[in-house]
């Protein structure tokens, strides 16, 4: 198994940041944290792709290390310059799976920031410096995130999950990538999608989460910036359903070919280094 350095944790987590974030100028989202937290923790927006990046870091850490998930590469110099101005060190870019509506910016990034290392699952078959499989755990500072396998969207999705225990962030937050939207879910018909793999995933492996989990998804569409494992299994109108149901919802949303599969696929198995076609 695959693992990171790890580092024994002294302090407790700060009380839970509001559910509900509020966007900024600058198109940044964030929690709201005191001023003693050890989890830097910002929400940021593609409007283009209608994608969230996310940015997660250590400031309690000499080293302040951080990570971006699912970056964009429309968005790479703004991502970029927060990291600088905010005094992090970048070490991980990472993505949740094969995304075919944009271009991953994690090839630019390592462009401009050589030491960066960059993430995403065995199973994607995409190219980067680190393969993960399920249960590994990757470290910044003395903060890590677990991987959880969420096929079912394409064969390689996987959710990130901070870690589990009394000085990790609570309440725990998943980054779930296109497999469980707000109020939602990703397709199933390409990039070999499966219904029944996708409901299997979410029920076994984020819907298993404490119910104050924190939801946030790699993408949304009408404005919703975070949920709740609790909510989605409340309000969600495709998974409150039976299997069955639910793959007949599937089969038959009728959805148009995404408009950049035939450019972001090619180029996110290489790491995004072909974003320049974009």
């Amino acid at each position: 198994m695959l693992r990171f350095h790890f580092i024994k944790l002294t302090s407790l987590f700060p009380p839970k940041p509001s559910p509900f974030p509020l966007r900024s100028q600058m198109g940044s989202f964030s929690t709201s944290t005191s001023s003693s937290s050890k989890l830097l923790f910002r929400q940021l927006f593609e409007k283009e792709s209608s994608t969230y990046t996310y940015l997660l870091a250590d400031s309690s850490h000499p080293d302040k290390p951080a990570l971006l998930i699912d970056p964009v590469d429309r968005t790479v110099d703004r991502d970029l310059t927060l990291i600088k101005e905010l005094g992090l060190k970048l070490v991980y870019a990472m993505n949740t799976h094969v995304h075919a509506d944009h271009v991953t910016g994690t090839g630019q990034i390592k462009g401009k920031v050589p030491d960066v290392k960059s993430v995403i699952s065995k199973a994607s078959g995409a190219k980067a410096d680190l393969h993960v499989v399920p249960g590994d755990k990757i470290h910044f500072g003395n903060l890590f995130l677990e991987v959880r396998a969420t096929p079912g969207h394409t064969a390689g999705c996987i959710t990130y999950v901070t870690g589990d225990g009394p000085d990790q962030p609570q309440p725990r937050m998943a980054f779930t990538g296109d497999v469980l939207l707000i109020r939602a879910c990703g397709r199933t018909d390409f990039q070999g999608g499966s219904s029944e793999q996708l409901y299997k995933s979410i029920h076994s492996q984020i819907f298993t989460l404490p119910k104050d989990t924190l939801i946030y998804p790699a993408h949304d569409y009408k404005g919703f910036t975070v949920s709740t494992v609790g909510e989605e299994l409340q309000y969600n109108p495709r998974l409150t359903k039976d299997e069955e149901t639910f793959k007949n919802i599937m089969a038959n949303l009728n959805l148009s070919y995404p408009k950049m599969i035939d450019v972001a696929v090619p180029a996110n198995l290489v790491c995004g280094i072909q974003s320049e076609t974009n």
